[in-house]
């Protein structure tokens, strides 16, 4: 069984972060920024009909305008990890927030399907800069319990952005604010943004490297070859997962999968060979033996997939299955985004019994509300009451999975690591959200169309059930005792 000492953060002394005299605002300025680009890996699927109706966007098109941003964002983070080391993570945040927010305006403003196609991704290469520097911050600003509070704020912003992105996509989409449809819900982020970038220029640390630090920092580099690699392989993996259902899964996406197997294998072998002869390879291998690391991984990527999947296939069967309006739909989603954030901030202050079982309590805990949904779905209804108790089900069950394993995956992860171990994290958490629409939604829209299925609720049903397996899958996970 997992054991407490997975959530405890390991001895730091006063030399192992950079102490900051005001770290709570530093700290809330990056969450707001972190959760408003978290938020625009969904904003767009309660407007994207909206957008399709009034762009006449095909149904590729349409994809790559949802998910354009989540391809830049999966393929660059390990790059923006890096670079924060390089130009130091205060100032490549604020870079990232310049990008993401000019691109936004770029977004609200754009003229037709290619347009907002192309601004969609440079939106996301800015988030890809952006968000690796929190985790990083984190680690080199907070210490002791103050970091272990810090890391749960940053996992209830991680995750709740998802299910508060279809909410707020809801409202935006419905409030039709100045008959401008689905604009806002782009240009939403520029006065927020603005407001990031002047705050955050006075409140985050600049972070000068002189000495050993700057010398460090020069001597790692960029590793060129390994991005690329790392790029080639990360774009063959997600374009496919992205693009596949919608065009009835051809043989390019079948052959790009298969090759993106060996370009991982190929980068893994580079980096190994780089790190032999003393270079400084993209992903430190170091990071890769932190203890927990690889089973952190893991169950991000299950824990994430999972939420991904549940919220796109119940986005498809509440606007499209029962014909709900965006606002509708996106409310439905409030208790799943409560309740993450609600335990998410909590669960450290729970009893000492019961830390050792919240990982796997909480996959199980999916489980149960992923079948409940089903079940209460199944007939064609909406559920009632009973299907918002069942959200906020999934809602803990999803946080406990979540946050409780990045907290202990970090507690003993050194400052001087933490670039490395935000971006390997958070693009297993990316990659998890993307293999999460691809697998459940592929499942949910197949299961549409299969003979003998008797409806979308029964096709949601199948999918509750794909769901439960997967939960249960984390739950075994959670049981295996660390070496």
């Amino acid at each position: 069984m997992t054991t407490t000492a997975e959530t405890t953060p390991r001895s730091v002394t006063s030399k192992d972060v950079t102490t900051d005299k005001r770290p709570g605002r530093m700290l809330a300025l990056v969450l707001a920024a972190q959760f408003m680009a978290l938020l625009d890996i969904f904003i767009v699927n309660v407007a994207a009909p909206t957008i399709q109706s009034e762009l006449g966007a095909s149904g590729a098109g349409l994809q790559l305008i949802v998910a354009g941003y989540t391809i830049t964002y999966a393929v660059l983070l390990i790059a923006g990890a890096r670079l924060g080391g390089l130009l130091g993570h205060g100032r490549a945040h604020l870079a990232g927030l310049a990008v993401f927010t000019a691109a936004s305006l770029a977004c609200g403003l754009a003229a037709g399907t290619g347009q907002l196609i192309t601004f969609r991704l440079i939106q996301g290469a800015g988030a890809a800069v952006m968000i690796p520097q929190v985790l990083s911050l984190i680690q080199r600003h907070f210490t002791g319990e103050a970091r272990i509070r810090a890391l749960g704020a940053y996992s209830a912003v991680l995750a709740t952005g998802a299910a508060a992105g279809q909410v707020v996509g809801g409202v935006l989409v419905s409030a039709d604010l100045f008959g401008a449809g689905w604009r806002p819900v782009f240009l939403v982020n520029v006065p927020i943004g603005l407001v990031l970038l002047v705050l955050g220029i006075r409140v985050l640390p600049g972070e000068p490297r002189t000495g050993a630090a700057r010398v460090q920092a020069r001597a790692r580099g960029f590793d060129l070859p390994g991005l690329v690699l790392l790029a080639a392989a990360v774009t063959l993996l997600t374009v496919p997962l992205v693009l596949g259902q919608e065009l009835g899964w051809p043989v390019w996406t079948r052959v790009c999968l298969i090759a993106s197997v060996g370009f991982f294998a190929g980068f893994a072998s580079y980096e190994s060979r780089l790190a032999a002869r003393g270079g400084a390879p993209l992903i430190g291998l170091r990071v890769l033996r932190i203890p927990g690391i690889a089973r952190a991984a893991l169950r991000i990527l299950v824990v994430m997939a999972i939420n991904a999947g549940f919220l796109f296939a119940m986005t498809l069967h509440i606007q499209g299955g029962l014909g709900y309006s965006a606002l509708r739909t996106g409310l439905m989603f409030a208790p799943t985004a409560l309740v993450f954030g609600a335990v998410g901030l909590t669960w450290r202050r729970w009893p000492a019994r019961l830390q050792g079982a919240l990982v796997p309590g909480g996959f199980a805990l999916v489980a149960i509300g992923s079948v409940a949904i089903g079940l209460l779905m199944r007939e064609g209804g909406d559920g009632g009451l009973w299907l918002y108790a069942a959200s906020a089900v999934m809602g803990g069950g999803i946080a406990l999975g979540f946050s409780p394993t990045l907290t202990g995956a970090l507690a003993n992860v050194r400052p001087e690591d933490a670039a490395d171990a935000s971006g390997v994290l958070v693009t297993v958490a990316q990659l998890g959200q993307l293999i999460g629409v691809a697998t459940f939604g592929t499942f949910y829209l197949n299961r549409l169309d299969t003979p003998g299925v008797h409806g979308p609720g029964h096709a949601l049903w199948a999918c509750a059930l794909a769901l439960s397996v997967a939960a249960l899958a984390g739950v075994s996970a959670g049981l295996v005792r660390r070496r």
